[in-house]
């Protein structure tokens, strides 16, 4: 074979395989972008259940406590009246004093619902700012893939030739391929 075929067959292999390198360097980071999309959309709804659950348990946990001041205060409203019955007193006196339980008794049911009410906004900005992290997680691993560059791949191969077409004319000592068989 002449080193111009030599040449030709080398820089037809050499391209098709630069070609075939590229589309399996594209399907892997194709494939590894689909796996880290998954894995972050996994890890954004866990994040959000978790912060959905801790909602619901310091929902749970608020009720609990405006139910036991609730049942004190009821307590204290029946107490004072069998006090005042008890001792004979009775009318405006005794009519302020339940008016107390159950104003403080309010008063409280105001700030657990005003420290909910904080909470939630606090909880929201949170998942807001887990979904914006996400977002941006989401676009750093969802680059564009490079797609196979079929002309650079063909004059690198068609370079590589040359340089073997060149390597062996300087190694016949210029002379055709032709003139040697």
């Amino acid at each position: 074979m002449s080193w111009i075929g030599t040449a030709i067959a080398v820089s037809v292999l050499s391209t098709g395989a630069q070609i075939r390198a590229q589309q399996q360097a594209a399907a892997a980071q194709a494939k590894a972008q689909r796996n880290a999309t998954i894995a972050e959309q996994q890890r954004l709804l866990q994040e959000m259940t978790s912060m959905r659950l801790k909602e619901q348990q310091e929902n749970i946990a608020a009720a609990q406590r405006v139910q036991v001041a609730s049942k004190k205060a009821e307590e204290a409203k029946a107490t004072a009246r069998v006090s005042a019955g008890e001792a004979g007193v009775a009318g405006l006196s005794l009519d302020a004093l339940i008016n107390d339980f159950s104003r403080e008794e309010a008063e409280y049911r105001y700030s657990v619902t005003q420290q909910q009410e904080f909470t939630n906004v606090n909880r929201d900005l949170q998942m807001r700012d887990a979904q914006l992290g996400s977002t941006m997680n989401l676009l750093r691993i969802n680059k564009p893939i490079q797609k196979p560059d079929f002309l650079g791949s063909a004059l690198r191969g068609a370079s590589t030739g040359l340089s073997i077409a060149r390597a062996g004319q300087e190694f016949t000592g210029g002379a055709t391929p032709s003139s040697t068989d």
